[in-house]
C-alpha cells in the first residue's frame, strides 16, 4: 500500500489475448495479426469476428456475421426520440451516451454468459445507428436507420450522409474502423471493465466507456489536433504558430506523444496514407493535410529525441473530414470503432477472469481527531 502509480501507469489489471503492443518498436497486433496486414487485406467485419471469436472467419462465417449486423440496425423508437429531444448543439458524445443509456434502460433481461458474442454483434450494429443519428440530429436532419448492404462502413456512411458514399470513402471508413477498434486498456476500456466487473450490463459498460472517451486527452484528441490545423489556417503560418504556441507558450502539440508508443504510432502512418489519397478530391482537406505534414516535420524535429511522435489522432481527423464529417463528430467516430474493443475486453474479463475491480487509495490525511460539539467550536 506504500506505492502509488499515478494514472495506473504500468499497472496490469488483466491478461488478454486480444491486442499486443510493442511501444518501442511501433508494433500493434490484434489476436496476433499485424495492424498493417489487417488494414491491407481485411475488413472491419473480419476484424469483428477475429476479436470476438479468436480467429479470422471463413466465407460462410463472414456472411453470417454480415447478415446478423444487417438484421440488428433497428433500435426502439424511444431511443431515437431520446436523442432528438436534446438540442442540436448538444455534445456528440453526450448524445451518444443518451442513446446507449436509453438502450441500457430497455435491456431488462440481460444476463452475462448468455450468447455474449451475439449480443456484442447486435450492439455494434446499433452503435452504427446511434452515431449516424447523433450526426443527423446535430445537422438538423430527420432520423434514418442504416440499410442492409455488404459493408458495415457503407451502411453507416449512407445513413449518416444521406448519399451513396464513394468506394474511396467506404474503404477509408472501413480502414479507420479497423485502426481504432482496440488498443489494449486505455482509459475508456478501463472504465468499461470497471463497470462490467460489477456485472452491470453491456450497454451501461459502453456508456461508462463513452464518458472516459470524451476527454481531450483520450478520444477527443483527434478533434483537438484538427483544431490546430484550423487555427493555423495556411501552410505559411505553420512555423510561426509552432514557435509561439508550442515552443514559447509550452502548450502540448495535440496528436503527438503516446503513453505506450515511444516511436511513430503504426496507426498514424496508415491514417496518413489514407488521408493523402482522400484529400486529392477535397481541396479544403488537402490544405489541412499539407499543414499537418509541415507541423509533423517540426514536431519530430523538436520532440523525437524525447520519444514523442505522431499518434493515431494526428491524421485521423483529416480522413474523417475528407469523408464529410465535421470536427465535432471525430470522437463519436472513434467510439463507433472502439465499441468492438470495449465489448471484446469486457467479455474476455467477465467470462475468463471476473473479479470486482476495487482498488485502494493511500490515505495521507490527519490522524484521529476528536469531534468537538458545535457549541464548543
Amino acid at each position: 500500500m506504500s506505492v502509488v502509480s499515478k494514472g495506473l501507469e504500468n499497472v496490469v489489471i488483466k491478461v488478454t489475448s486480444l491486442t499486443y503492443i510493442d511501444g518501442e518498436k511501433g508494433i500493434l497486433r490484434y489476436r496476433g495479426y499485424d495492424i498493417n496486414d489487417l488494414v491491407k487485406f481485411g475488413s472491419y467485419e473480419e476484424t469483428i469476428y477475429l476479436m470476438l471469436y479468436g480467429k479470422l472467419p471463413n466465407i460462410k462465417e463472414l456472411e453470417k456475421l454480415k447478415e446478423k449486423l444487417n438484421e440488428e440496425y433497428e433500435v426502439p423508437q424511444e431511443v431515437i426520440d431520446a436523442i432528438y429531444l436534446m438540442p442540436r448543439d448538444a455534445d456528440a458524445i453526450g448524445l451518444l451516451e443518451v442513446g446507449t443509456a436509453a438502450l441500457a434502460s430497455l435491456d431488462k433481461n440481460f444476463k452475462w454468459k448468455e450468447n455474449d458474442k451475439e449480443k456484442a454483434i447486435s450492439i455494434i450494429a446499433k452503435m452504427s445507428t446511434l452515431v449516424a443519428n447523433v450526426f443527423r440530429r446535430k445537422e438538423g436532419n430527420k432520423p434514418r436507420i442504416p440499410e442492409s448492404s455488404d459493408s458495415y462502413a457503407k451502411s453507416f456512411l449512407a445513413a449518416s450522409l444521406s448519399k451513396e458514399p464513394t468506394p474511396e470513402e467506404v474503404n477509408a471508413m472501413d480502414k479507420a474502423l479497423i485502426l481504432y477498434a482496440d488498443h489494449e486498456v486505455p482509459a475508456s476500456t478501463t472504465a468499461a471493465l470497471v463497470a462490467s466487473s460489477t456485472l452491470s450490463d453491456m450497454y451501461s459498460s459502453i456508456t461508462a466507456a463513452l464518458a472516459a472517451l470524451k476527454g481531450p486527452l483520450h478520444g477527443g484528441a483527434a478533434e483537438e489536433a484538427f483544431k490546430q490545423f484550423l487555427e493555423i489556417k495556411e501552410i505559411n503560418n505553420v512555423e510561426n504558430w509552432f514557435n509561439e504556441k508550442i515552443l514559447n507558450q509550452k502548450n502540448r502539440l495535440m496528436g503527438f506523444g503516446h503513453r505506450v508508443y515511444k516511436t511513430y504510432d503504426p496507426r498514424a502512418k496508415i491514417f496518413k496514407n489514407l488521408a493523402s489519397t482522400l484529400v486529392e478530391k477535397n481541396s479544403d482537406a488537402k490544405k489541412y493535410f499539407e499543414i499537418a505534414q509541415k507541423l509533423e516535420e517540426l514536431g519530430i524535429k523538436y520532440f523525437a529525441n524525447k520519444g514523442i511522435y505522431p499518434n493515431t489522432d494526428f491524421y485521423s481527423g483529416i480522413v474523417f473530414y475528407a469523408i464529410g464529417f465535421p470536427v465535432y463528430m471525430f470522437t463519436a467516430l472513434f467510439a463507433l470503432s472502439r465499441t468492438l474493443g470495449w465489448l471484446a475486453h469486457i467479455i474476455e474479463y467477465v467470462e475468463e477472469q471476473h473479479r470486482l475491480i476495487r482498488p485502494r487509495a493511500l490515505y495521507v490525511g490527519p490522524e484521529y481527531r476528536q469531534y468537538v460539539p458545535l457549541n464548543q467550536r
